[in-house]
């Protein structure tokens, strides 16, 4: 009986001793991982799990903004999931006054504004990291996705000869001479029906689209995020997307942009 008492005693302080040695191990393990991150911060090596960033952008024919969400895979790897909402213009676009009546200007042969909504998933590379905390980081991102061109169709508002009143017209209508028509238009009272038309008659062109850029960050601190990015974009949609009269409808499109980010990263 006092064997096995023995034995059971000496089992019990090797388990012990053994779980007590985890137990240091765990921390010291956790004390080096910190130091690390410590040595990184003062070197500026930008460590994270995580990141949320707001963008707003200005394009050559147009203007956005954009939400991301970051998932680090490594220090130097990351992905990116993007949503971004923009106002695409033509480059014909000119905003015009009745000649004999003072009125709000309209934009003359416009038939559909366009609002590419993007859905995609970036691979994020960093270039060039921080020399300090106070340097700039630089990182490269390319992908793509899904893009939904959606169309709001542009209405001018216009004297109504036939009933009195006024009318709202848009190029479709049975009055779609009158946005080639500059004699008639500046007979009759004619201005722009403002942003709040169109809504109710918006149509969808699915696409696909493919973005790289460069991002440039020089925020203060790590946790922080603010830069700027210039990145090229392409979109391709499943029909040709109207904009202008006389204008042919185009299915491609290729645009540059300039981009403000701000967020955080954990």
């Amino acid at each position: 009986m006092r064997k096995i008492f023995l034995i059971f005693l000496a089992l019990s302080v090797s388990v012990s001793s053994f779980a007590q040695k985890t137990k240091k191990e765990r921390k010291e393990e956790k004390r080096q991982r910190i130091n690390a991150l410590m040595k990184q911060e003062e070197e500026g090596v930008i460590a994270y799990h995580k990141h949320t960033v707001y963008g707003a952008k200005l394009t050559n024919d147009g203007y956005g903004k954009f939400l991301e969400i970051g998932r680090a895979q490594s220090v130097k790897k990351a992905l990116l999931f993007q949503l971004d909402i923009s106002e695409r213009k033509h480059p014909k676009e000119e905003k015009v006054s009745n000649s004999l009546v003072p009125t709000t200007p309209f934009v003359y042969g416009k038939i559909n504004y366009l609002y590419p909504v993007k859905l995609g998933v970036q691979k994020q590379l960093l270039f060039g990291n921080k020399s300090n905390k106070n340097g700039v980081s630089v990182t490269g991102n390319f992908g793509g996705g899904i893009s939904m061109g959606l169309l709001r169709p542009y209405f001018l508002e216009v004297n109504d000869n036939v009933l009195g009143g006024r009318k709202l017209i848009r190029y479709e209508s049975a009055d779609k001479k009158l946005f080639t028509d500059v004699i008639q238009l500046n007979n009759l009272f004619v201005g722009g029906a403002g942003f709040g038309k169109g809504w109710s008659n918006l149509s969808v062109v699915p696409g696909l689209y493919a973005k790289t850029a460069l991002r440039f960050d020089y925020g203060r601190y790590n946790e922080m995020v603010n830069g700027l990015e210039v990145g090229l974009t392409g979109e391709f949609y499943t029909k040709g997307v109207e904009q202008m009269v006389s204008n042919k409808a185009k299915q491609f499109f290729l645009n540059v942009y300039i981009a403000i980010i701000f967020g955080r990263r954990k």
